[in-house]
Formats: C-alpha cells, sequence, structure tokens
C-alpha cells in the first residue's frame, strides 16, 4: 500500500515522502497513530494545501524536542532496587522503571522512547542509557542503579 507520510518516521521517510508499506503496517500502525495517509489522488491534493502548516507544526515539535533533550543530556537518574550480595540485582531495571523515574524529576518521557542497547539492567553501577526525545534528538543519560541489601 502506498501511504504519504504526514510527518517524520524511523527507517521509512519524512514529512510528505510517499512510500510502498505493508497493508498491515499501513492499516495497523501508521494510520491509527496519524503518522500517515492512504496516497490517493485526493489526498495528495489535500496535503499539498496543507503543506505548509505542517512543516510548521513539525519544526516546533522539533524545537520543542531540542528545548527538552538539552535539559535532558547528561541527567543522572538514580533506581533503588534488590540485589545479592554479588551485585545482581533480582529482577531487573526496564524502560519503564527509567521513564517512571524521569518522570519524577518532570520529564515527558515515554518508555518507547527509553533506548536499552544490552536490554534490561540487571547489574548495580553505573549504566549509560539513551533517551530519543524526537526521531531527531537523542540524548544521553546515566541511570546509576542503586543495591538495596535483602
Amino acid at each position: 500500500m502506498q501511504v504519504i507520510l504526514l510527518e517524520k518516521v524511523a527507517n521509512l521517510g519524512n514529512l510528505g515522502d510517499i512510500v510502498k508499506v505493508k497493508d498491515g503496517y499501513a492499516r495497523n500502525f501508521l494510520i491509527p497513530q496519524r503518522m500517515a495517509r492512504r496516497a490517493t489522488e485526493t489526498a495528495i491534493a489535500e496535503f499539498e494545501a496543507k503543506r505548509a502548516e505542517l512543516e510548521k507544526a513539525a519544526a516546533e515539535k522539533l524545537a520543542a524536542a531540542k528545548a527538552v533533550g538539552e535539559k535532558l543530556n547528561g541527567v543522572v537518574v538514580q533506581i533503588k532496587q534488590k540485589a545479592g550480595v554479588d551485585g545482581r540485582l533480582f529482577g531487573s531495571v526496564t524502560n519503564h522503571d527509567v521513564a517512571e523515574a524521569l518522570q519524577q524529576k518532570g520529564f515527558q518521557i515515554e518508555k518507547a522512547n527509553v533506548r536499552m542497547p544490552t536490554g534490561p539492567l540487571k547489574m548495580v553501577g553505573d549504566h549509560a542509557l539513551s533517551v530519543a526525545v524526537h526521531t531527531d534528538v537523542v540524548v544521553d543519560i546515566t541511570v546509576q542503579v542503586i543495591g538495596e541489601q535483602v
């Protein structure tokens, strides 16, 4: 199915690109999330009429994301978790835990935006993670996992 992108989508394209994607991806994700629209003649004409205001809205989102990214860059988050004597955690620290800790510090970050390249954290110590505030704005944070003895 061919769709016209209404915003930048990672690994797919930029605003206004007409791309061919699998039917299920378009129907179940892109269209319901309002990231894309079917690329029919009328949809393309309507998009061209609204292109300037969509680009302006995208630029405003990017500027807001850059402002949040500057505040978030280098933030240290402390998370307490039960741990054994050897420093291994009982359980793990997931992206949900990190997002929750960031929300307590005043940042509105969703768990899907927290990137954990090695998976959930299972050891006590400092871990470097990245947070994707926007598709173009990715900042690094440090998570300190503090072990509580049982």
